[in-house]
């Protein structure tokens, strides 16, 4: 009980950061999915 309620107001305080770093993700999964489309058109 007292994890999800230290966890609920981590949330509320900090909803930019979080979007941030699911922003972040996308971006760093699209590049790991993609290197080898990249690398096929340099090489």
């Amino acid at each position: 009980m007292k994890f999800q309620k230290r966890f609920g107001n981590r949330k509320r305080t900090n909803p930019q950061r979080g979007l941030m770093l699911i922003v972040l993700l996308v971006v760093i999964l699209y590049l790991f999915f993609n290197t080898e489309n990249i690398l096929a058109r340099f090489f």
